[in-house]
Order: C-alpha cells, then structure tokens, then sequence
C-alpha cells in the first residue's frame, strides 16, 4: 500500500524530519511504514493501508503545526500520535490558532500545548471561578499563573493571591523547621518557582514586598474578602469540605478565581472528604463556574509520565473490577 503527501514549503520538511531523522524514524515505528522523501514530495509504503493512512494523517498534523512556526518535539509528536487514534488529527487547526497567554521573564511564549490546556485557557477568560481537574504535570497550576501574570499586567486585578493547603503526603508538617512560613513554604514551592518563571526573581520579589503578590496557606485566607484580585487555590483535593466552602465565598468583587487539583492523589486523613470532589457536584449547575477535566493526553511532561499515569489508570481499573 502506497500514498503520496505533497510538501508546499522545503523549510518544512527540514522541520519534519528533525535532527538525524528522528521524527520520521518515531512515525515510520508508531505506524510499521516506510517514508522517502523525494523533491517536494513524501512517499509513505506499508502493508496496512489503515497505518498508511494513519502515517499521513499524522503527518498532515504535524506539517499544520510546522506551518504556524511550532517545532516538533517529543512531546507534541507523540500528541499528535494520540490524536490520530482518536479521529481528532482536525483539531490541531484550533490549537495553532492560540495566542501567547503570557512571556516568561526570559522572553519565552506561553501557549497551551494540548488541546485540554486550550479549553482550561479559554474557560478562564470567560468564566469568574474555574475548576482544573486532572493528572499531574498537565499545567493545571502553570497555565492558570501564567492567565494571573496576565490579568496582573493588563491590571485587569490588582493582586494575585495564590495558595494552597499545608497537607503532609507522607511527611510531618511539625518536624520541618522555622516558624509557620518556613514551615509551609516547601508546600507553596511550585507556585513560587511558576512565578519567578514568569516575572524574574527581583520583580517577584518587590511585587511580594508591595502585597501585589501573595503566596500563602491556605490557613490564612479565613476571614477575608478578596476585591480586584486573581486567586488561585491549588493541590484543592487536600481541602475539606469546609475549607473549600471557605476560600470560594472569599470571593469579591471584580476577582477571578482557579481550583486546581488531582482527585487521584488525596493526602487527607482516612475519613475525611476532599472539597474538590464534593464541589465538582455541588456547583455543575452554577452559572459562571467552569469545570475542565485533563486526560493524559494533557500531560506535557516527559513522554513517560503519560506511560505511568495511563498504567496506574489500567491498575485501578483492574482493582475495582475484582472488587465489583
């Protein structure tokens, strides 16, 4: 079985191939084709004409992603692997068509990078309070840092508040040293290096000194109104019921609020019911409440992380399954 692709553009099938070949030789494997190149064209041959179309379906991706000037990488490969296999190779179109949500201070382009992430951006612009649900390493709490530098710069708020509850995963709170701060600080460290990410450590540091950015426990958000501020509530499925109820009617006038979590890795005690999965029923029906739930076709870590998260998901299928 042979098909034949047309390349408009020699740049992009540089591009296409990558260093030594390694992308074509990562496609020729995951659909047991062969490709050649010859002049502007690209022969694909196979024994299945089902892989053989499913190889130029990949490739018709990837060359739509090189045409709006991203690379190919591992990561955005094998996404578009994975989008072959479930029919949605025509959804990249949408995905090439983000914006840059926000530069790093090294002047690196954010985007959304699947098109999960893609949807969580957009349920963001348009909603007051959005959930984020998913495995880690999906960008739950990177991309929602990345809208509140966004909404800090535009001064659309006036502050980022950014917090999250001081759960031990395994560990005692009491025999870290220092003082409550430096007690908790190990468990605010991501949101700390996100920000850092995208301000630079000096403009972080003098935001921090004016209270225009606040990184704190969750602990510490009782009692008060939040106006004008974007507030990110992460690792949400430590939260109890009541903690939960407590930080989204802190809520004021003019904010926007993230809840960010994975309800697979509850730290809580034996007994206790994590806010998270209690609020995903409690407000589906709200208006101005957006819910997005990430896959592992979300993850844009190592390619791996997606292997473990998927082998854990078909262990805990297996498990129920013999307890059923």
């Amino acid at each position: 079985m042979e098909q034949t692709l047309r390349i408009d553009r020699m740049e992009q099938l540089v591009g296409l191939f990558g260093n030594f070949d390694e992308n074509i030789r990562k496609l020729e494997q995951q659909y047991r084709v062969t490709v050649t190149a010859h002049d502007s064209e690209l022969k694909f041959r196979g024994e299945d004409e089902a892989d053989v179309a499913a190889a130029v379906r990949a490739t018709q991706g990837l060359l739509t992603l090189l045409s709006r000037g991203e690379a190919i990488t591992d990561q955005n490969l094998h996404y578009v692997f994975s989008l072959v296999a479930d029919g949605e190779e025509g959804q990249i179109a949408h995905l090439t068509d983000s914006d840059c949500i926000c530069v790093t201070a090294a002047g690196r382009p954010i985007k959304p990078k699947t098109l999960g992430q893609k949807k969580y951006i957009d349920a963001i612009r348009d909603n007051t309070i959005t959930i984020g649900v998913g495995p880690a390493g999906t960008g739950k709490t990177y991309l929602a840092v990345a809208m509140a530098v966004t909404a800090f710069r535009a001064k659309q708020v006036n502050r980022i508040i950014l917090t999250r509850p001081a759960v031990e995963a395994g560990e005692k709170l009491g025999f870290l040293p220092g003082d409550l701060q430096q007690k908790v600080d190990p468990y605010l460290r991501p949101l700390y290096d996100a920000l850092f990410e995208m301000l630079g450590p000096e403009n972080f540091q003098r935001c921090q000194e004016r209270g225009d950015i606040e990184v704190a426990p969750l602990a510490y958000m009782r009692g008060r109104t939040l106006d004008d501020s974007f507030i990110i509530l992460d690792e949400a499925q430590n939260t109890t019921s009541e903690q939960m109820k407590m930080f989204l009617t802190r809520l004021g006038f003019r904010s926007k609020a993230v809840v960010t979590g994975d309800i697979t890795q509850i730290d809580l005690p034996e007994g206790k019911r994590s806010g998270l999965k209690e609020v995903l029923t409690v407000l589906r029906q709200v208006d101005d409440i957006a819910t997005v739930r990430f896959t592992g076709r979300d993850v844009v870590r190592h390619r791996l992380v997606q292997e473990i998260i998927r082998a854990y998901e078909k262990h805990e299928e297996s498990r129920k399954a013999r307890h059923d």
